[in-house]
C-alpha cells in the first residue's frame, strides 16, 4: 500500500497529522495539486509535494526552493504522504517523527511536461509546470547519483526554468508566512498549531489543538519511560 511506510512511522492518537483515511483524501477529483510546506523539525527545511496516483509524492528539500534557473536545490526522496496533508498546518509534538512546527508555504495545481509521468519518476527527469501562489511556471525534478560511493535513488535537485517566472530574488526570505492562514512559523508554533480556519478569518481565540495533542505526547512519553 502506498501510505504503509508514512503510517508506519507515526501515532495517529498523539500527532495531529492526518491518516489519510478521511472523504477528502479518498474522493480527490480535479486537477493534480501541490504543496510546499515549511517545516522545523530537527533542521528547517522544505517539504515539496507532487499529487500522484492518489498520494502526495514528496521531497525534502533543505534550503527550499529557489527562482534561479542556475541554483540546483538538493531535494531528498520521503515517504508519500497522504492527499489531505496538503492542508496540514500546525505542530508535530515533540518525539513524534517529523516533531515540530508545519506551515502550509505554498499550494497550487500542477501539469507535467512529459506525456508519461511515470516513465519519466523511473528515468528520474520529470519536468513539469506549477500554478501556485509563490512559485509558478516550468520546473525539473532531476535524480542525481546520490552521495559518496553509494548510489542513491532518493536524491534529486529541484531546478527552476528559464521562463517569465524565473528570478535572482530570495523568495523564501521574501515571502515567509503561510498561504493559508497568513501566519509566521513562529506563530503557528505560539499558538500551537490553531485551527487554520480561525486563524485566516481572523477569530483572536483560535482552538490549541497542538498543544492539546502536546500535553497527550508528554502523557504517552511518560508512559513509555515507565514501561
Amino acid at each position: 500500500m502506498p501510505l504503509n511506510e508514512y503510517r508506519k512511522k507515526r501515532d495517529f492518537k498523539i500527532t495531529p497529522e492526518p491518516s489519510g483515511d478521511s472523504k477528502q483524501a479518498k474522493q480527490k477529483n480535479g486537477p493534480l495539486i501541490f504543496v510546499v510546506q515549511k517545516h522545523r523539525a530537527t533542521s528547517l527545511h522544505y517539504d515539496f509535494r507532487l499529487e500522484w496516483k492518489g498520494t502526495l509524492l514528496s521531497w525534502a528539500v533543505p534550503k527550499g526552493p529557489s527562482l534561479d534557473p542556475s541554483v540546483k536545490r538538493l531535494a531528498m526522496q520521503v515517504e508519500d504522504h497522504p492527499i489531505d496533508y496538503a492542508n496540514f498546518e500546525g505542530v508535530i509534538p515533540e518525539g513524534e517523527y517529523g516533531g515540530g512546527t508545519v506551515m502550509v508555504w505554498d499550494k497550487g495545481t500542477w501539469e507535467a511536461e512529459v506525456p508519461d509521468v511515470d516513465a519519466a519518476l523511473e528515468k528520474g527527469d520529470l519536468k513539469f509546470t506549477l500554478f501556485g501562489k509563490k512559485l509558478k511556471g516550468s520546473w525539473v525534478l532531476v535524480r542525481t547519483r546520490g552521495f559518496g560511493s553509494t548510489p542513491s535513488k532518493k536524491s534529486w535537485l529541484l531546478i527552476k526554468h528559464r521562463d517569465q517566472y524565473a528570478s535572482e530574488r530570495d523568495v523564501t526570505a521574501d515571502e515567509p508566512t503561510s498561504v493559508l492562514s497568513h501566519r509566521l512559523l513562529a506563530d503557528i508554533a505560539r499558538d500551537g498549531g490553531g485551527d487554520v480556519e480561525q486563524a485566516t478569518t481572523g477569530d483572536p481565540q483560535p482552538k490549541k489543538k497542538g498543544r492539546a495533542l502536546s500535553a497527550k505526547a508528554a502523557a504517552a512519553t511518560a508512559g513509555k519511560k515507565r514501561r
